[in-house]
């Protein structure tokens, strides 16, 4: 099982440079930075990046974050997974770009 985070091309760029990141500034914000499971991601991409087209899709491991990622209830009561550390380029797997089309963004084949 993958976990995902999007950001906006302008953060993955500063993430590849430098290696790691705390992730945007909602992420600062509350302390950890916020992934999703397939099933959350395609709400997250709405409800946080509705109007958005140049995002990047991140696929992390949940195996590789270790002990600093937490399923913590939120929306609606669902539990998400929050990663208390900072982000490496070791935790991801994958990055793919995220378009925005006519009816919303376009996911990446077989994520679900």
């Amino acid at each position: 099982m993958l976990i995902f985070k999007i950001f906006r091309r302008t953060e993955w760029d500063d993430f590849r440079h430098a290696g790691a990141t705390a992730g945007a500034p909602v992420d600062l914000a509350d302390g950890y930075i916020h992934l999703s499971t397939a099933a959350q991601i395609a709400e997250t991409a709405e409800r946080h990046f509705g109007s958005e087209s140049d995002l990047v899709l991140v696929a992390v491991d949940p195996d590789r974050a270790g002990p600093a990622l937490k399923w913590e209830p939120s929306r609606g009561g669902q539990l998400f997974p929050h990663l208390y550390r900072r982000m490496t380029l070791d935790d991801v797997v994958w990055d793919k770009s995220l378009p925005l089309g006519a009816t919303g963004h376009i996911f990446p084949e077989g994520l679900w």
